[in-house]
């Protein structure tokens, strides 16, 4: 990694860039393009052998993407905030672990299209629409 992105600055492509191209945050080529070869490699030794925030809630959102394969991260965060009230953790770390789960045990996140289809017209006095809009008490 530490390479390529040095190949590719080199090559005029700019930090956005870089960043799509190769599937990483901005904030991570900065980092990779201020560090030294040797530095970089020790980075990249350490970050397998870290222990990660969510590690000890791992059994806990595999079961929960075992059980809802269309669980989205945002809601997988809703439950462990839910469960945990005091942890401080950001949504991207929640994102980037529920990802890394999804590729190990092969959990294909499942998406689920709500059909929609148009109501007959009944007589007036048979339906009622409601909308859930925000009302104002001046």
């Amino acid at each position: 990694m530490y390479m390529e992105i040095h190949q590719l600055k080199e090559q005029g492509f700019k930090i956005a860039a870089i960043a799509k191209k190769l599937g990483i945050s901005r904030n991570t080529v900065y980092k990779y393009l201020n560090m030294n070869f040797n530095k970089a490699s020790e980075w990249v030794i350490s970050s397998g052998s870290r222990t990660k925030k969510l590690d000890a809630h791992r059994d806990l959102i595999l079961s929960w993407l075992k059980e809802h394969p269309d669980l989205s991260s945002a809601q997988v965060e809703d439950w462990i905030k839910e469960q945990f009230p005091k942890i401080i953790i950001g949504s991207s770390t929640i994102r980037g672990y529920v990802r890394e789960l999804r590729d190990i045990y092969h959990i294909p996140k499942v998406v689920r299209v709500r059909d929609h289809e148009a109501v007959e017209e009944l007589p007036m006095g048979q339906q009622v629409q409601v909308d859930w809009g925000v009302y104002l008490i001046n």
